[in-house]
């Protein structure tokens, strides 16, 4: 496959591109002999720019895993990973945090941002999970989930109208996103947690094949709609749950990766479609990164202004040239 020799590509150019630039003789040095010789080097790539990667490539596959399995999952070509307010919850955790003034300094601050932004995007989880037990049609379910996103971000613009003038701008800093501030301790929790989100997504590839013939044609074939339901919206959760806590809140590529998957591969099957979006997401997040990072510049731009502005012409461009986007959701 193509696409594992161009991410390998991008990594490298990932580490080695930035306000100081390394050349791929000392990258390959450092990383695979352990040379120390160049010591401001090794810490640059070792302390920031290889956990930044591994940031971006597992952020990217999450968020597009994620959108894959909410167009399935509500057979709409336009949905993605924060349809269920997920983004929005975790939106109104950190709003609580620093636009009420509660926010402490130093890593304190990050750790706090991180974990209230946990906690708001799981209190939407278990506020949708509740109901889609009770619901008897995806469609109810993605209504429900625009709704609580809705009346998140109402309670936050109030918090803001209220705020003071730093603190609204410590919170705009946190939506701009960003992938370069993990550490390898950081990352230790927020790579399996990914991983546990895409192997329960990835149990029910089977399921996903079928709910593309519709819930009536699934449920004759003997599936358990409202489980098949609740694993896909836990996976969810999980996958843009942790990025959004860690990453802020990254746009469009849960919505661009799936449909340029299956152009790309030219198939519907889920077998083919959850490896190949893991690998299009990781790629297509590292792009980005590399754009954001502004190299031979001491400019760094915000990871979502970024995506949004590669990924809107994509989708664009895609639904140009689909003409109808919606045919393989039944």
């Amino acid at each position: 496959m193509l696409i594992i020799p161009i991410l390998i590509v991008l990594i490298l150019l990932s580490i080695s591109l930035g306000s100081v630039n390394i050349s791929l003789a000392d990258v390959f040095s450092i990383i695979f002999q352990n040379n120390t010789d160049n010591e401001a080097f090794y810490n640059i790539i070792y302390s920031y720019r290889l956990p930044k990667s591994l940031t971006s490539i597992f952020a990217g596959a999450a968020l597009g895993f994620a959108g894959l399995q909410m167009q399935t999952l509500f057979r709409n070509p336009l949905a993605g990973p924060f349809v269920l307010g997920i983004s929005s919850g975790a939106s109104l955790g950190v709003a609580f945090l620093v636009l009420l003034g509660i926010g402490v300094n130093g890593t304190l601050a990050y750790w706090g941002m991180t974990i209230s932004s946990i906690i708001g995007s799981l209190s939407v989880l278990l506020l949708v999970v509740l109901v889609s037990i009770r619901l008897k049609d995806s469609m109810s379910l993605l209504l429900v989930g625009l709704m609580f996103g809705a009346f998140t971000s109402a309670i936050v613009s109030v918090m803001q109208y209220f705020s003071t003038a730093e603190d609204i701008q410590n919170f705009l800093f946190w939506t701009f996103g960003t992938t370069g501030n993990l550490s390898w301790s950081e990352l230790k929790i927020f790579i399996p947690t990914i991983l546990i989100g895409i192997a329960i997504g990835y149990w029910q590839a089977k399921p996903l094949n079928a709910l593309l013939m519709g819930e009536n044609y699934a449920q004759s074939m003997g599936l358990r709609i409202k489980n098949v339901r609740l694993f896909l919206v836990i996976s969810t959760s999980i996958l843009a749950g942790i990025v959004t806590a860690f990453c802020g809140p990254i746009a469009f590529l849960g919505l661009a990766v799936p449909h340029i998957s299956r152009i790309l591969f030219r198939s519907s099957n889920h077998f083919v479609l959850i490896p190949a979006t893991l690998l299009l997401g990781a790629c297509l997040l590292l792009i980005c990164d590399l754009i954001a990072q502004v190299p031979f510049s001491d400019l760094v731009l915000p990871i979502n202004a970024v995506t949004s502005l590669f990924g809107a012409p994509v989708v664009i461009w895609l639904i140009v040239r689909r003409k109808n986007m919606s045919r393989n959701f039944g």
